[in-house]
Protein backbone atom coordinates (compact mmCIF):
# COMPACT_ATOMS: atom_id res chain seq x y z
CA UNK A 1 0.00 0.00 0.00
CA UNK A 2 2.92 2.31 -0.70
CA UNK A 3 0.69 4.34 -3.02
CA UNK A 4 -1.64 5.22 -0.16
CA UNK A 5 1.19 7.12 1.51
CA UNK A 6 2.34 9.18 -1.45
CA UNK A 7 -0.73 9.57 -3.70
CA UNK A 8 -1.89 13.11 -4.48
CA UNK A 9 -3.16 15.62 -7.03
CA UNK A 10 -2.80 19.34 -6.58
CA UNK A 11 -3.70 22.80 -7.85
CA UNK A 12 -2.21 26.19 -7.13
CA UNK A 13 -3.51 28.01 -4.07
CA UNK A 14 -4.46 31.70 -4.38
CA UNK A 15 -3.94 34.08 -1.49
CA UNK A 16 -7.52 35.39 -1.51
CA UNK A 17 -10.13 33.18 0.12
CA UNK A 18 -12.94 35.47 -1.14
CA UNK A 19 -12.02 34.91 -4.78
CA UNK A 20 -14.49 32.67 -6.64
CA UNK A 21 -13.10 29.48 -8.17
CA UNK A 22 -13.98 30.73 -11.66
CA UNK A 23 -12.09 33.96 -11.01
CA UNK A 24 -9.08 32.13 -9.54
CA UNK A 25 -8.43 30.76 -13.02
CA UNK A 26 -7.26 34.28 -13.87
CA UNK A 27 -4.18 33.66 -11.77
CA UNK A 28 -3.23 30.34 -13.37
CA UNK A 29 -1.70 30.08 -16.87
CA UNK A 30 -3.68 27.78 -19.20
CA UNK A 31 -2.11 24.55 -20.40
CA UNK A 32 -2.92 23.01 -23.78
CA UNK A 33 -1.39 19.55 -23.22
CA UNK A 34 -1.88 17.05 -20.40
CA UNK A 35 -4.93 16.02 -18.35
CA UNK A 36 -5.26 19.39 -16.59
CA UNK A 37 -6.49 22.59 -18.29
CA UNK A 38 -4.25 24.87 -16.20
CA UNK A 39 -0.64 24.86 -15.08
CA UNK A 40 -0.26 23.38 -11.59
CA UNK A 41 3.15 24.81 -10.75
CA UNK A 42 3.13 28.47 -11.81
CA UNK A 43 0.97 31.58 -11.48
CA UNK A 44 0.61 35.06 -12.94
CA UNK A 45 2.12 37.89 -10.96
CA UNK A 46 -0.40 40.77 -11.07
CA UNK A 47 -2.26 43.30 -8.94
CA UNK A 48 -5.51 41.37 -8.49
CA UNK A 49 -7.40 44.31 -7.01
CA UNK A 50 -6.79 46.30 -10.19
CA UNK A 51 -7.56 43.28 -12.39
CA UNK A 52 -10.88 42.63 -10.67
CA UNK A 53 -11.78 46.31 -10.65
CA UNK A 54 -11.28 46.32 -14.40
CA UNK A 55 -13.68 43.38 -14.63
CA UNK A 56 -11.16 41.15 -16.35
CA UNK A 57 -12.31 37.60 -17.10
CA UNK A 58 -9.23 36.49 -19.03
CA UNK A 59 -5.55 36.88 -18.13
CA UNK A 60 -3.31 39.46 -19.75
CA UNK A 61 -0.63 37.89 -21.94
CA UNK A 62 1.86 40.44 -20.63
CA UNK A 63 1.50 39.36 -17.00
CA UNK A 64 4.76 37.74 -15.81
CA UNK A 65 4.62 34.03 -14.90
CA UNK A 66 6.27 33.04 -11.59
CA UNK A 67 6.38 29.85 -9.48
CA UNK A 68 3.48 29.32 -7.09
CA UNK A 69 4.04 31.54 -4.04
CA UNK A 70 1.15 30.60 -1.75
CA UNK A 71 1.19 26.79 -1.67
CA UNK A 72 -1.26 24.32 -3.19
CA UNK A 73 -4.75 22.99 -2.71
CA UNK A 74 -4.97 19.19 -3.00
CA UNK A 75 -7.70 17.19 -4.67
CA UNK A 76 -8.81 14.56 -2.14
CA UNK A 77 -11.57 12.97 -4.18
CA UNK A 78 -9.49 9.82 -4.80
CA UNK A 79 -7.58 9.64 -1.49
CA UNK A 80 -9.60 11.58 1.11
CA UNK A 81 -6.79 12.10 3.61
CA UNK A 82 -3.40 13.76 3.78
CA UNK A 83 -0.36 11.91 2.47
CA UNK A 84 3.28 12.70 3.14
CA UNK A 85 3.49 14.11 -0.39
CA UNK A 86 0.67 16.58 0.26
CA UNK A 87 1.91 17.48 3.74
CA UNK A 88 5.46 18.18 2.56
CA UNK A 89 4.41 19.60 -0.84
CA UNK A 90 6.26 17.08 -2.98
CA UNK A 91 4.96 18.62 -6.19
CA UNK A 92 6.29 20.60 -9.15
CA UNK A 93 10.08 20.74 -8.85
CA UNK A 94 9.83 18.13 -6.06
CA UNK A 95 7.43 15.78 -7.85
CA UNK A 96 10.22 13.25 -8.39
CA UNK A 97 10.59 12.63 -4.64
CA UNK A 98 7.76 10.06 -4.29
CA UNK A 99 9.22 8.01 -7.15
CA UNK A 100 12.71 8.40 -5.69
CA UNK A 101 11.49 7.17 -2.30
CA UNK A 102 9.89 4.18 -4.02
CA UNK A 103 13.16 3.41 -5.82
CA UNK A 104 15.03 3.58 -2.49
CA UNK A 105 12.43 1.21 -1.03
CA UNK A 106 13.18 -1.37 -3.73
CA UNK A 107 16.92 -0.88 -3.19
CA UNK A 108 16.29 -1.90 0.40
CA UNK A 109 14.37 -4.94 -0.84
CA UNK A 110 17.34 -5.97 -2.99
CA UNK A 111 19.79 -5.62 -0.09
CA UNK A 112 17.38 -7.36 2.27
CA UNK A 113 16.97 -10.31 -0.07
CA UNK A 114 20.73 -10.84 -0.19
CA UNK A 115 21.34 -10.31 3.54
CA UNK A 116 18.44 -12.31 4.95
CA UNK A 117 18.84 -15.06 2.36
CA UNK A 118 22.43 -15.52 3.56
CA UNK A 119 21.36 -15.36 7.22
CA UNK A 120 18.67 -18.00 6.62
CA UNK A 121 21.13 -20.44 5.06
CA UNK A 122 23.94 -19.70 7.52
CA UNK A 123 22.17 -19.27 10.87
CA UNK A 124 18.72 -20.74 10.26
CA UNK A 125 15.26 -19.86 9.03
CA UNK A 126 13.96 -18.72 12.43
CA UNK A 127 16.64 -16.00 13.07
CA UNK A 128 16.07 -14.62 9.56
CA UNK A 129 12.29 -14.66 10.03
CA UNK A 130 12.42 -12.87 13.39
CA UNK A 131 15.03 -10.37 12.23
CA UNK A 132 13.22 -9.29 9.08
CA UNK A 133 9.90 -8.83 10.92
CA UNK A 134 11.42 -6.78 13.74
CA UNK A 135 13.21 -4.51 11.27
CA UNK A 136 9.93 -4.04 9.42
CA UNK A 137 8.20 -3.20 12.70
CA UNK A 138 10.78 -0.62 13.80
CA UNK A 139 11.12 1.04 10.40
CA UNK A 140 7.35 1.10 9.87
CA UNK A 141 6.77 2.85 13.19
CA UNK A 142 9.63 5.23 12.39
CA UNK A 143 7.99 6.13 9.07
CA UNK A 144 5.07 7.67 10.95
CA UNK A 145 7.41 10.23 12.56
CA UNK A 146 9.16 11.38 9.38
CA UNK A 147 9.04 15.09 8.54
CA UNK A 148 11.59 15.28 5.73
CA UNK A 149 12.41 13.43 2.56
CA UNK A 150 15.64 11.88 3.77
CA UNK A 151 14.19 10.59 7.03
CA UNK A 152 11.30 9.12 5.05
CA UNK A 153 13.68 7.60 2.49
CA UNK A 154 15.79 6.01 5.24
CA UNK A 155 12.76 4.42 6.86
CA UNK A 156 11.49 3.22 3.47
CA UNK A 157 14.89 1.63 2.80
CA UNK A 158 14.71 -0.23 6.12
CA UNK A 159 11.13 -1.31 5.46
CA UNK A 160 12.36 -2.52 2.07
CA UNK A 161 14.88 -4.75 3.86
CA UNK A 162 11.95 -6.58 5.44
CA UNK A 163 9.72 -6.44 2.37
CA UNK A 164 8.97 -9.89 0.94
CA UNK A 165 11.49 -11.59 3.27
CA UNK A 166 8.80 -11.62 5.97
CA UNK A 167 6.82 -13.87 3.65
CA UNK A 168 9.50 -15.90 1.86
CA UNK A 169 11.28 -17.00 5.07
CA UNK A 170 8.06 -18.40 6.52
CA UNK A 171 7.14 -19.86 3.13
CA UNK A 172 10.45 -21.74 2.89
CA UNK A 173 10.17 -22.93 6.50
CA UNK A 174 6.70 -24.35 5.93
CA UNK A 175 7.59 -26.06 2.64
CA UNK A 176 10.63 -27.70 4.21
CA UNK A 177 8.39 -29.35 6.79
CA UNK A 178 5.51 -30.42 4.59
CA UNK A 179 5.66 -33.63 2.55
CA UNK A 180 5.00 -33.70 -1.21
CA UNK A 181 1.36 -34.69 -0.68
CA UNK A 182 0.48 -31.52 1.24
CA UNK A 183 2.95 -28.96 -0.16
CA UNK A 184 0.53 -27.54 -2.70
CA UNK A 185 -2.37 -27.34 -0.26
CA UNK A 186 -0.39 -25.58 2.47
CA UNK A 187 1.50 -23.27 0.10
CA UNK A 188 -1.55 -22.04 -1.80
CA UNK A 189 -4.41 -22.14 0.70
CA UNK A 190 -2.39 -20.10 3.20
CA UNK A 191 -2.11 -17.38 0.54
CA UNK A 192 -5.72 -17.83 -0.56
CA UNK A 193 -7.08 -17.32 2.95
CA UNK A 194 -4.72 -15.00 4.79
CA UNK A 195 -3.13 -12.91 2.05
CA UNK A 196 -6.40 -12.38 0.18
CA UNK A 197 -8.26 -11.37 3.34
CA UNK A 198 -5.54 -9.00 4.57
CA UNK A 199 -4.87 -7.43 1.16
CA UNK A 200 -8.59 -6.90 0.53
CA UNK A 201 -9.00 -5.19 3.92
CA UNK A 202 -5.89 -3.04 3.58
CA UNK A 203 -7.40 -0.16 1.55
CA UNK A 204 -10.34 0.06 3.94
CA UNK A 205 -7.96 0.16 6.91
CA UNK A 206 -6.27 3.11 5.18
CA UNK A 207 -9.64 4.77 4.64
CA UNK A 208 -10.61 4.18 8.28
CA UNK A 209 -7.26 5.50 9.58
CA UNK A 210 -7.80 8.69 7.53
CA UNK A 211 -4.16 9.66 7.98
CA UNK A 212 -0.97 8.25 6.51
CA UNK A 213 0.82 8.31 9.87
CA UNK A 214 -1.86 6.28 11.64
CA UNK A 215 -1.96 3.93 8.67
CA UNK A 216 1.82 3.37 8.88
CA UNK A 217 1.61 2.58 12.60
CA UNK A 218 -1.42 0.31 12.25
CA UNK A 219 0.10 -1.80 9.48
CA UNK A 220 3.45 -2.09 11.30
CA UNK A 221 2.21 -3.32 14.68
CA UNK A 222 1.54 -6.95 13.60
CA UNK A 223 5.24 -7.40 12.76
CA UNK A 224 6.16 -7.45 16.44
CA UNK A 225 4.26 -10.72 16.92
CA UNK A 226 7.09 -12.50 15.08
CA UNK A 227 9.24 -12.10 18.21
CA UNK A 228 7.37 -15.08 19.67
CA UNK A 229 8.32 -17.35 16.75
CA UNK A 230 11.25 -19.18 18.47
CA UNK A 231 8.84 -20.40 21.17
CA UNK A 232 6.07 -21.37 18.77
CA UNK A 233 7.71 -22.63 15.56
CA UNK A 234 10.64 -25.08 15.47
CA UNK A 235 13.66 -24.55 13.25
CA UNK A 236 13.63 -26.31 9.90
CA UNK A 237 14.77 -29.90 10.45
CA UNK A 238 15.93 -30.04 6.83
CA UNK A 239 18.20 -27.06 7.46
CA UNK A 240 19.46 -28.61 10.71
CA UNK A 241 20.37 -31.80 8.85
CA UNK A 242 22.16 -29.80 6.14
CA UNK A 243 24.24 -28.17 8.90
CA UNK A 244 25.07 -31.47 10.62
CA UNK A 245 22.82 -30.86 13.63
CA UNK A 246 21.25 -34.32 13.52
CA UNK A 247 20.40 -34.53 17.23
CA UNK A 248 18.38 -31.30 17.10
CA UNK A 249 16.54 -32.52 14.01
CA UNK A 250 15.66 -35.79 15.76
CA UNK A 251 14.45 -33.86 18.82
CA UNK A 252 12.12 -31.80 16.64
CA UNK A 253 10.77 -34.91 14.91
CA UNK A 254 10.05 -36.53 18.26
CA UNK A 255 8.16 -33.37 19.22
CA UNK A 256 6.09 -33.78 16.07
CA UNK A 257 5.37 -37.34 17.12
CA UNK A 258 3.71 -36.06 20.28
CA UNK A 259 1.79 -33.32 18.48
CA UNK A 260 0.57 -35.52 15.61
CA UNK A 261 0.14 -38.60 17.82
CA UNK A 262 2.01 -40.62 15.20
CA UNK A 263 4.93 -42.87 16.06
CA UNK A 264 7.93 -42.92 13.73
CA UNK A 265 9.60 -46.37 13.92
CA UNK A 266 12.89 -46.28 15.81
CA UNK A 267 14.53 -48.19 12.99
CA UNK A 268 13.59 -45.45 10.53
CA UNK A 269 14.97 -42.76 12.84
CA UNK A 270 18.16 -44.76 13.30
CA UNK A 271 18.60 -45.19 9.55
CA UNK A 272 17.93 -41.48 9.09
CA UNK A 273 20.60 -40.50 11.64
CA UNK A 274 23.21 -42.89 10.25
CA UNK A 275 22.70 -41.90 6.63
CA UNK A 276 22.69 -38.19 7.51
CA UNK A 277 25.98 -38.53 9.40
CA UNK A 278 27.49 -40.33 6.43
CA UNK A 279 26.42 -37.50 4.15
CA UNK A 280 28.02 -34.93 6.44
CA UNK A 281 31.31 -36.85 6.59
CA UNK A 282 31.35 -37.21 2.81
CA UNK A 283 30.74 -33.49 2.32
CA UNK A 284 33.25 -32.28 4.94
CA UNK A 285 36.06 -32.82 2.46
CA UNK A 286 34.39 -30.42 0.07
CA UNK A 287 33.05 -27.34 1.82
CA UNK A 288 30.90 -26.39 4.78
CA UNK A 289 29.92 -22.96 3.52
CA UNK A 290 27.67 -22.38 0.54
CA UNK A 291 26.77 -19.23 -1.33
CA UNK A 292 24.30 -18.37 -4.05
CA UNK A 293 27.20 -18.58 -6.53
CA UNK A 294 27.20 -22.35 -6.07
CA UNK A 295 23.98 -22.42 -8.09
CA UNK A 296 25.97 -21.44 -11.19
CA UNK A 297 28.91 -23.87 -10.93
CA UNK A 298 27.31 -26.92 -12.56
CA UNK A 299 25.51 -26.93 -15.91
CA UNK A 300 22.03 -28.27 -15.09
CA UNK A 301 21.71 -26.37 -11.81
CA UNK A 302 22.96 -23.21 -13.55
CA UNK A 303 20.43 -23.62 -16.35
CA UNK A 304 17.57 -24.14 -13.90
CA UNK A 305 18.61 -21.13 -11.80
CA UNK A 306 18.85 -18.84 -14.84
CA UNK A 307 15.49 -20.05 -16.15
CA UNK A 308 13.87 -19.46 -12.76
CA UNK A 309 15.27 -15.92 -12.68
CA UNK A 310 14.07 -15.05 -16.21
CA UNK A 311 10.64 -16.62 -15.67
CA UNK A 312 10.18 -14.90 -12.30
CA UNK A 313 11.16 -11.54 -13.80
CA UNK A 314 8.54 -12.04 -16.52
CA UNK A 315 5.91 -13.09 -13.97
CA UNK A 316 6.71 -10.13 -11.69
CA UNK A 317 6.60 -7.63 -14.54
CA UNK A 318 3.33 -9.00 -15.94
CA UNK A 319 1.79 -9.25 -12.46
CA UNK A 320 2.76 -5.72 -11.42
CA UNK A 321 1.81 -4.37 -14.83
CA UNK A 322 -1.69 -5.82 -14.50
CA UNK A 323 -2.03 -4.42 -10.98
CA UNK A 324 -1.17 -0.93 -12.21
CA UNK A 325 -3.37 -1.30 -15.27
CA UNK A 326 -6.51 -2.17 -13.25
CA UNK A 327 -7.26 1.57 -13.18
CA UNK A 328 -8.93 1.08 -16.56
CA UNK A 329 -11.93 -0.31 -14.67
CA UNK A 330 -12.94 3.26 -13.84
CA UNK A 331 -13.43 2.51 -10.13
CA UNK A 332 -12.04 4.37 -7.15
CA UNK A 333 -8.60 3.35 -5.91
CA UNK A 334 -9.89 1.56 -2.80
CA UNK A 335 -12.42 -0.61 -4.62
CA UNK A 336 -9.99 -1.30 -7.45
CA UNK A 337 -7.31 -2.49 -5.02
CA UNK A 338 -9.83 -4.76 -3.30
CA UNK A 339 -11.02 -6.31 -6.57
CA UNK A 340 -7.44 -6.92 -7.69
CA UNK A 341 -6.57 -8.57 -4.38
CA UNK A 342 -9.74 -10.69 -4.34
CA UNK A 343 -8.70 -12.48 -7.53
CA UNK A 344 -6.12 -14.32 -5.40
CA UNK A 345 -8.79 -16.48 -3.74
CA UNK A 346 -10.16 -18.25 -6.84
CA UNK A 347 -6.67 -18.51 -8.34
CA UNK A 348 -5.19 -20.17 -5.24
CA UNK A 349 -8.21 -22.42 -4.74
CA UNK A 350 -7.94 -23.57 -8.35
CA UNK A 351 -4.23 -24.26 -7.87
CA UNK A 352 -4.86 -26.31 -4.74
CA UNK A 353 -7.27 -28.52 -6.68
CA UNK A 354 -5.15 -29.14 -9.79
CA UNK A 355 -1.46 -28.43 -9.11
CA UNK A 356 -0.74 -31.92 -7.76
CA UNK A 357 -2.62 -33.50 -10.65
CA UNK A 358 -1.37 -31.49 -13.59
CA UNK A 359 2.11 -30.62 -12.31
CA UNK A 360 4.07 -27.37 -12.17
CA UNK A 361 5.59 -27.13 -15.65
CA UNK A 362 2.53 -27.32 -17.84
CA UNK A 363 0.28 -25.39 -15.49
CA UNK A 364 2.82 -22.56 -15.16
CA UNK A 365 3.21 -22.52 -18.93
CA UNK A 366 -0.53 -22.59 -19.57
CA UNK A 367 -1.44 -19.87 -17.08
CA UNK A 368 1.27 -17.51 -18.35
CA UNK A 369 0.35 -18.08 -22.00
CA UNK A 370 -3.37 -17.59 -21.24
CA UNK A 371 -2.53 -14.37 -19.41
CA UNK A 372 -0.63 -13.19 -22.47
CA UNK A 373 -3.48 -14.11 -24.82
CA UNK A 374 -6.03 -12.20 -22.72
CA UNK A 375 -3.72 -9.18 -22.65
CA UNK A 376 -3.35 -9.23 -26.43
CA UNK A 377 -7.10 -9.66 -26.91
CA UNK A 378 -7.70 -6.63 -24.67
CA UNK A 379 -5.95 -4.47 -27.28
CA UNK A 380 -8.39 -5.61 -29.97
CA UNK A 381 -11.61 -4.52 -28.22
CA UNK A 382 -12.90 -1.05 -27.31
CA UNK A 383 -11.45 0.71 -24.26
CA UNK A 384 -13.74 0.37 -21.24
CA UNK A 385 -15.76 -2.60 -20.07
CA UNK A 386 -14.60 -5.17 -22.65
CA UNK A 387 -10.89 -4.36 -22.36
CA UNK A 388 -11.09 -4.12 -18.57
CA UNK A 389 -12.81 -7.53 -18.36
CA UNK A 390 -10.11 -9.16 -20.47
CA UNK A 391 -7.40 -7.44 -18.41
CA UNK A 392 -8.94 -8.83 -15.20
CA UNK A 393 -8.97 -12.33 -16.71
CA UNK A 394 -5.31 -11.82 -17.57
CA UNK A 395 -4.65 -10.78 -13.96
CA UNK A 396 -6.43 -13.92 -12.73
CA UNK A 397 -4.24 -16.12 -14.95
CA UNK A 398 -1.01 -14.42 -13.89
CA UNK A 399 -2.04 -14.87 -10.23
CA UNK A 400 -1.93 -18.60 -10.88
CA UNK A 401 1.53 -18.47 -12.46
CA UNK A 402 2.77 -16.13 -9.69
CA UNK A 403 1.88 -18.63 -6.97
CA UNK A 404 3.28 -21.54 -8.94
CA UNK A 405 6.52 -19.58 -9.29
CA UNK A 406 6.75 -19.10 -5.53
CA UNK A 407 6.46 -22.84 -4.93
CA UNK A 408 8.49 -23.91 -7.97
CA UNK A 409 11.69 -22.14 -6.92
CA UNK A 410 11.50 -23.41 -3.33
CA UNK A 411 11.03 -26.99 -4.54
CA UNK A 412 13.70 -26.95 -7.24
CA UNK A 413 16.65 -25.34 -5.42
CA UNK A 414 18.76 -27.46 -3.01
CA UNK A 415 18.35 -26.97 0.74
CA UNK A 416 21.91 -25.73 1.33
CA UNK A 417 21.34 -22.64 -0.84
CA UNK A 418 17.54 -22.55 -1.02
CA UNK A 419 16.98 -19.34 0.95
CA UNK A 420 19.76 -17.48 -0.88
CA UNK A 421 18.57 -18.77 -4.24
CA UNK A 422 14.94 -17.84 -3.64
CA UNK A 423 16.08 -14.42 -2.40
CA UNK A 424 18.14 -13.87 -5.58
CA UNK A 425 15.19 -14.83 -7.77
CA UNK A 426 12.92 -12.44 -5.90
CA UNK A 427 15.52 -9.66 -6.11
CA UNK A 428 15.49 -9.96 -9.89
CA UNK A 429 11.71 -9.81 -9.66
CA UNK A 430 12.03 -6.47 -7.83
CA UNK A 431 14.20 -5.19 -10.67
CA UNK A 432 11.48 -6.16 -13.14
CA UNK A 433 8.82 -4.53 -10.94
CA UNK A 434 10.73 -1.25 -11.09
CA UNK A 435 10.35 -1.36 -14.88
CA UNK A 436 6.59 -2.01 -14.71
CA UNK A 437 5.55 1.66 -14.15
CA UNK A 438 7.47 2.67 -17.27
CA UNK A 439 5.70 -0.05 -19.27
CA UNK A 440 2.34 1.27 -18.09
CA UNK A 441 3.54 4.83 -18.86
CA UNK A 442 3.80 3.84 -22.53
CA UNK A 443 0.02 4.26 -22.64
CA UNK A 444 0.77 7.97 -23.16
CA UNK A 445 2.19 6.98 -26.54
CA UNK A 446 -0.42 4.33 -27.35
CA UNK A 447 -3.15 2.80 -25.21
CA UNK A 448 -2.33 -0.63 -26.62
CA UNK A 449 1.43 -0.67 -25.91
CA UNK A 450 1.33 -1.76 -22.22
CA UNK A 451 -1.00 -4.70 -22.86
CA UNK A 452 0.95 -5.68 -25.98
CA UNK A 453 4.18 -5.84 -23.99
CA UNK A 454 2.54 -7.70 -21.09
CA UNK A 455 0.97 -10.14 -23.54
CA UNK A 456 4.23 -10.94 -25.32
CA UNK A 457 6.12 -11.31 -22.02
CA UNK A 458 3.43 -13.64 -20.70
CA UNK A 459 3.60 -15.94 -23.71
CA UNK A 460 7.43 -16.02 -23.82
CA UNK A 461 7.71 -16.55 -20.04
CA UNK A 462 5.15 -19.34 -20.17
CA UNK A 463 6.98 -21.23 -22.92
CA UNK A 464 10.26 -21.01 -20.96
CA UNK A 465 8.59 -22.88 -18.07
CA UNK A 466 8.62 -26.03 -20.21
CA UNK A 467 12.42 -26.18 -19.99
CA UNK A 468 12.34 -26.67 -16.20
CA UNK A 469 12.08 -30.13 -14.60
CA UNK A 470 8.82 -31.21 -12.98
CA UNK A 471 8.82 -31.19 -9.15
CA UNK A 472 5.43 -32.77 -8.47
CA UNK A 473 5.55 -35.80 -6.12
CA UNK A 474 9.32 -35.46 -5.65
CA UNK A 475 11.49 -34.83 -2.63
CA UNK A 476 13.14 -31.42 -2.65
CA UNK A 477 16.89 -31.64 -3.41
CA UNK A 478 19.08 -31.50 -0.32
CA UNK A 479 22.63 -31.09 -1.66
CA UNK A 480 24.11 -29.31 -4.66
CA UNK A 481 24.61 -32.67 -6.35
CA UNK A 482 20.94 -33.46 -5.79
CA UNK A 483 20.08 -30.20 -7.52
CA UNK A 484 22.39 -31.03 -10.43
CA UNK A 485 20.86 -34.51 -10.89
CA UNK A 486 17.27 -33.37 -10.40
CA UNK A 487 15.04 -34.23 -13.35
CA UNK A 488 17.65 -36.10 -15.40
CA UNK A 489 15.22 -38.98 -15.84
CA UNK A 490 12.48 -36.68 -17.17
CA UNK A 491 11.58 -36.02 -20.81
CA UNK A 492 10.40 -32.75 -22.35
CA UNK A 493 6.91 -34.00 -23.21
CA UNK A 494 6.32 -35.81 -19.91
CA UNK A 495 3.00 -34.88 -18.29
CA UNK A 496 2.19 -35.92 -14.70
CA UNK A 497 -1.49 -36.26 -15.55
CA UNK A 498 -0.59 -38.73 -18.34
CA UNK A 499 2.13 -40.95 -16.80
CA UNK A 500 3.93 -43.22 -19.20
CA UNK A 501 4.73 -46.79 -18.26
CA UNK A 502 8.29 -47.97 -18.53
CA UNK A 503 9.13 -50.71 -21.00
CA UNK A 504 9.59 -53.30 -18.24
CA UNK A 505 6.23 -52.25 -16.77
CA UNK A 506 4.50 -52.98 -20.06
CA UNK A 507 6.10 -56.44 -20.10
CA UNK A 508 5.22 -57.08 -16.44
CA UNK A 509 2.22 -54.96 -15.28
CA UNK A 510 2.58 -56.33 -11.76
CA UNK A 511 5.75 -54.31 -11.25
CA UNK A 512 3.99 -51.09 -12.28
CA UNK A 513 1.13 -51.71 -9.84
CA UNK A 514 3.47 -52.63 -7.00
CA UNK A 515 5.73 -49.61 -7.47
CA UNK A 516 2.81 -47.17 -7.57
CA UNK A 517 1.10 -48.76 -4.59
CA UNK A 518 4.24 -48.16 -2.54
CA UNK A 519 4.36 -44.48 -3.58
CA UNK A 520 0.85 -43.97 -2.22
CA UNK A 521 1.63 -45.16 1.31
CA UNK A 522 0.97 -43.00 4.32
CA UNK A 523 3.49 -40.11 4.30
CA UNK A 524 4.13 -39.99 8.03
CA UNK A 525 7.82 -40.71 7.42
CA UNK A 526 8.24 -38.72 4.20
CA UNK A 527 10.54 -36.22 5.85
CA UNK A 528 12.92 -38.73 7.40
CA UNK A 529 13.28 -40.35 3.99
CA UNK A 530 14.41 -37.08 2.44
CA UNK A 531 17.93 -37.42 3.80
CA UNK A 532 18.58 -40.89 2.34
CA UNK A 533 17.42 -39.65 -1.06
CA UNK A 534 19.87 -36.77 -0.77
CA UNK A 535 22.74 -39.11 0.08
CA UNK A 536 22.27 -41.15 -3.06
CA UNK A 537 21.82 -37.94 -5.11
CA UNK A 538 18.28 -38.97 -6.07
CA UNK A 539 15.50 -36.42 -6.19
CA UNK A 540 12.54 -38.67 -6.87
CA UNK A 541 10.34 -39.75 -4.00
CA UNK A 542 10.12 -43.17 -5.60
CA UNK A 543 13.91 -43.37 -5.52
CA UNK A 544 13.96 -42.57 -1.80
CA UNK A 545 11.32 -45.23 -1.14
CA UNK A 546 13.33 -47.80 -3.07
CA UNK A 547 16.44 -46.87 -1.07
CA UNK A 548 14.70 -47.32 2.28
CA UNK A 549 13.16 -50.62 1.14
CA UNK A 550 16.59 -51.90 0.16
CA UNK A 551 17.98 -50.98 3.57
CA UNK A 552 15.20 -52.69 5.49
CA UNK A 553 15.35 -55.79 3.32
CA UNK A 554 18.98 -56.42 4.28
CA UNK A 555 17.97 -58.36 7.37
CA UNK A 556 15.82 -60.81 5.35
CA UNK A 557 16.94 -63.90 3.54
CA UNK A 558 19.19 -63.28 0.60
CA UNK A 559 16.85 -64.74 -2.01
CA UNK A 560 13.80 -62.88 -0.74
CA UNK A 561 15.79 -59.65 -0.55
CA UNK A 562 17.05 -60.06 -4.08
CA UNK A 563 13.56 -60.75 -5.42
CA UNK A 564 12.08 -57.68 -3.69
CA UNK A 565 14.84 -55.43 -5.01
CA UNK A 566 14.29 -56.69 -8.53
CA UNK A 567 10.57 -56.02 -8.24
CA UNK A 568 11.20 -52.49 -6.97
CA UNK A 569 13.64 -51.72 -9.75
Amino acid sequence: MESKIVAFTHNKKIDDSNLLISRRALAIPPKSDGPFPHDRCSMYSADWSVALAQGRTTPDDEWPVVPCAHGWEYNKSDVPYDTIASQLDWVCEKDNLPATAQAIFFCGAIVGGLVFGWIADKYGRIPALVGTNLIGFGAGIGTAFCNSFWSFALCRFLVGLAFDNCFTMMYILVLEYVGPKWRTFVANMSIALFFTLAASLLPWIALWADDWRRFAVGTSLPFVLAAATPWLVPESARWLVSQGKIDKALTIMKKFERINKTKIPEKVLSEFAESSLKTIKDSEAESKTYSVLDLFKTPRLRRNAILLIIIWMAISLVFDGHVRNVGSLGLDIFLTFTIASATELPADTFLTAVLDRWGRRWLACGSMVISGIFSLLATAVPIGGPSASLAILGRFAVNISYNIGLQYAAELLPTVVRAQGVALIHIMGYVASIVAPFVVYLANISQDLPLLILGILGIVGGLLCLFLPETMDTEMPQTLQDGENFGKDQRFWDMPCFPKKRKEDEENPGRYIKRHSISSRNESDNFVRAAPSAIGSRASIRASIRASVRTRSGSSKREGSKERRENMV
